[in-house]
């Protein structure tokens, strides 16, 4: 007897509507219909207006601060669940809260963990991210995890700049391995920054490992938060004689200053995907969509088909 595959439906949260009716319309399907009621106080309660008992469902939603934005994806989980879907797939652009992946000092949580829990007791099944801030994190759960890599997003963008003298730096000792995948990719030479931070956000001394002289630099890493490493490190990298500066960063979270660190640093172009909706335009920020990449993605597990070639670097 053949294998019915049940019928995939999508939706998405309030943040990622955009990105998510981008994924839906590659996918060649209907962004499905949600309606999220608001009491005063500011509790909020989301409602599928449209019946997905026996389905596989798809919810499209980042998960980066405020705490919204993960509460709306547990709700849609759990509503879920409890209308009866068959499968449910989070799939998380971006993976909030991945910073806190260790205890670094006494006292502190592991947040991430408890993320990765709270969505399984929710109810989802299955989870779709990209780029997460630390591999292991895959391991903090217990259901499948499809860990896809942006860099089949940046590097056919990267190969169209014919950029002569190409270098690819790490912003830090952390990303350099990620840096040594694109290098590969590449065929390129590598650099690493070495930093030390007064606290969070706040970089108290940065030095280079390498020579740039002379040399096209692309920094390399998974999010940009304030820009403060990646305008320290392009600043840095001119000043040691650079022709140019890059930044390949998958999640644009450019939260406090960073338009405006953007603006007054020497780095030429910050390459973005929009896994996270920018808060304002900027003439150095380039978007690159993940909506292919994922709608890709989600048909082939829809259809129970490998997605091994995603998860290459």
């Amino acid at each position: 007897m053949p294998i019915v595959i049940p019928e995939a439906k999508i939706f998405a949260c309030k943040q990622s509507k955009v990105l998510g009716e981008k994924i839906a319309k590659s996918f060649g399907a209907d962004l499905g219909n949600v309606i999220t009621s608001t009491y005063s106080d500011g509790e909020f309660q989301p409602s599928y207006e449209e019946s997905i008992r026996g389905t596989r469902i798809f919810i499209i939603g980042s998960t980066n601060p405020g705490p919204e934005n993960l509460m709306e994806m547990l709700l849609m989980i759990d509503a879920a669940k409890r209308a009866s879907a068959r499968h449910i797939t989070a799939v998380m652009p971006y993976f909030g809260w991945a910073r806190q992946d260790r205890k670094d000092k006494p006292r502190v949580p592991i947040a991430a963990k408890l993320v990765a829990k709270m969505l399984e007791a929710a109810g989802a099944t299955r989870i779709i991210t990209m780029d997460l801030h630390a591999d292991q994190i895959q391991g903090f759960f217990e259901k499948p995890v499809d860990h896809l890599f942006a860099s089949t997003i940046f590097l056919p963008y990267l190969q169209s700049l014919n950029l002569d003298n190409l270098t690819i730096a790490s912003p830090d000792m952390g990303g350099s391995k990620r840096a040594y995948a694109y290098s590969k990719a590449l065929e390129s030479d590598v650099v690493i920054c070495y930093k030390q931070r007064a606290k969070a956000n706040i970089i108290s001394h940065m030095e280079l490992i390498g020579d740039v002289t002379g040399k096209n630099v692309v920094l390399v890493d998974d999010m940009v938060d304030t820009a403060g490493t990646l305008t320290k490190a392009a600043d840095l990298m001119m000043e040691r004689g650079a022709l140019s500066v890059r930044a390949i960063c998958t999640h644009p979270i450019l939260s406090g200053k960073a338009y405006e660190n953007l603006e007054k640093s020497k780095l030429e172009e910050l390459i973005v995907t929009d896994s996270i909706p920018l808060s304002q335009k900027s003439d150095k920020i380039k978007v690159l969509s993940c909506a292919d990449l994922f709608a890709e993605v989600m048909e082939k597990v829809h259809n129970n088909q490998s997605i091994s070639s995603k998860f290459v670097m």
